[in-house]
């Protein structure tokens, strides 16, 4: 399903290449004339992708209490067209920019438009597109075919359920397993005639009752044959952690940050939270001096929490509570309307520029940009013994913000840390650097979206 997350990535990958001197290439005759414009011109083409990023965010915030889909897709890339173009005009009309960039202006915002306006119609209609709509069939028995059943019910049109087949326990035997048995071939041929795209077996009781050779000859015949945990991670973007094993964690694809991946990663983090600090750095003492205004105490927060390989390390944040928050009660989970949050504190745990002092700890190696957020180890030492799996989230460095941030709401019991950390291990095991940049895409646009309300 196409959502709002990603077409704002969309708009932004656009974006960044336009800053690169991709995407205009129409407006200049040859190389060497692009070349050399984008040289001398280069400041004034990142300017205008400012402009348009500025534009589109102003105009979400501001038709933000609309909530058709489509009407507020077309009326915010017309408004965000039409203030980009005047802040452009306003600001060539008072230091000059743009000067003898007019054409090269005009084509880019016409080029941002119509492909928006492709995208949000794409968007709409992805549905509709031959192939689009995967079809499943689901083979097993029991209360996990059901949920299997209803969860592709849940898709929002991602997936349709084509056919269910009841798998009874005892009903296949080793003999059954003949691949020249008409009874083992039923699966297939109905399967074929349903032009099924994915066979999900879902087994609550197993023994006796797994098709072996029938699903083998789907999968043989191009099918994409998928277990309950493999579908409910396919369709979710998490992990499924009651029906997974140890062994699971062995065999599964993923879970694999090799040493290169670590380097990059690593380079990467130094680049961005430097260029991070360079931008927010000047308003970083204002920030303090309204936290100092605003309540007692220091402006600065240092706690202890929990990182990679359960190395423990100190944290730093703005602060958002009382001084004498944790004076009576101690360690005690941060409900959303926790009456120790300061007027202030509200606001700057909703923006996520509490956070904003944690580039330090990416600096100096303690935590990724992107990775699960990180625990105070009281919580740790409980979560542990409940959750299973709670460990393999410490395998890799914490973050400032993560998977399970841009996609489960603010939690604060044992309840949302189990979501989490479906969310958590599904980034580890899929990890990219692809999937880096589209959460902290998600983030910044969490972060502005909290700003316009």
């Amino acid at each position: 399903m196409v959502t709002y997350a990603s077409i704002r990535v969309f708009k932004s990958f656009v974006i960044l290449a336009l800053v690169l001197g991709f995407m205009p290439l129409a407006a200049f005759r040859d190389m060497p004339d692009m070349l050399v414009l984008f040289e001398t011109r280069g400041m004034d083409l990142a300017a205008l992708a400012g402009i348009i990023i500025l534009s589109s965010v102003a105009a979400e915030l501001i038709i933000k209490g609309a909530r058709r889909r489509g009407k507020d897709g077309f009326n915010g890339l017309l408004l965000s067209l039409i203030i980009a173009t005047n802040a452009a005009f306003l600001i060539h009309w008072q230091v000059g920019m743009f000067t003898k960039l007019e054409e090269v202006v005009l084509q880019i915002l016409c080029f941002f438009g119509a492909t928006s306006a492709l995208w949000i119609v794409a968007s709409q209609n992805v549905m509709r597109f031959p192939g689009m709509v995967r079809r499943v069939v689901i083979v097993g028995n029991g209360a996990m075919a059901e949920d299997m059943m209803q969860l592709v019910k849940s898709s929002n049109g991602r997936y349709e359920l084509r056919d269910y087949i009841e798998c009874r326990p005892g009903q296949f035997s080793d003999s059954d397993q003949d691949p020249d048995n008409p009874v083992t071939m039923d699966i297939l041929n109905r399967a074929k005639k349903l032009k099924a795209h994915k066979i999900v077996v879902s087994l609550s009781e197993r023994r006796g009752a797994f098709p072996l050779q029938e699903v083998l000859s789907c999968k043989l015949s191009g099918m994409e044959v998928l277990d309950a945990p493999g579908f409910y991670e396919q369709v979710n973007r998490k992990l499924m952690l009651e029906n997974i094993t140890p062994s699971w964690f062995i065999f599964a694809q993923g879970f694999r940050i090799t040493g290169l991946r670590r380097v990059v990663k690593r380079v990467l983090d130094i680049v961005l939270s430097l260029f991070g600090l360079m931008l927010v750095g000047p308003f970083l003492p204002i920030v303090a001096l309204f936290i100092k205004l605003d309540s007692r105490g220091p402006a600065l927060f240092k706690q202890v929490r929990v990182g990679r390989a359960d190395r423990e390390f100190l944290i730093y944040k703005f602060r958002t509570m009382r001084c004498d928050a944790e004076k009576d009660c101690g360690a005690v989970w941060s409900d959303k309307n926790d009456s120790r949050i300061t007027r202030l504190g509200n606001f700057l745990r909703k923006t996520r520029i509490d956070e904003l002092p944690q580039l330090f700890n990416v600096l100096t190696g303690e935590m990724s940009l992107v990775g699960p957020r990180p625990e105070r180890p009281e919580f740790v030492r409980d979560l542990k013994k409940i959750i299973p799996y709670y460990s393999e989230r410490h395998f890799v460095k914490p973050g400032i913000t993560g998977w399970a941030q841009v996609r489960y709401p603010y939690g604060s019991s044992v309840e949302d840390s189990i979501e989490k950390l479906r969310y958590d291990l599904y980034y580890i095991k899929n990890y990219t650097l692809l999937l880096d940049f589209r959460i902290m895409f998600a983030t910044v646009a969490v972060m502005a979206r909290k700003m316009g309300r």
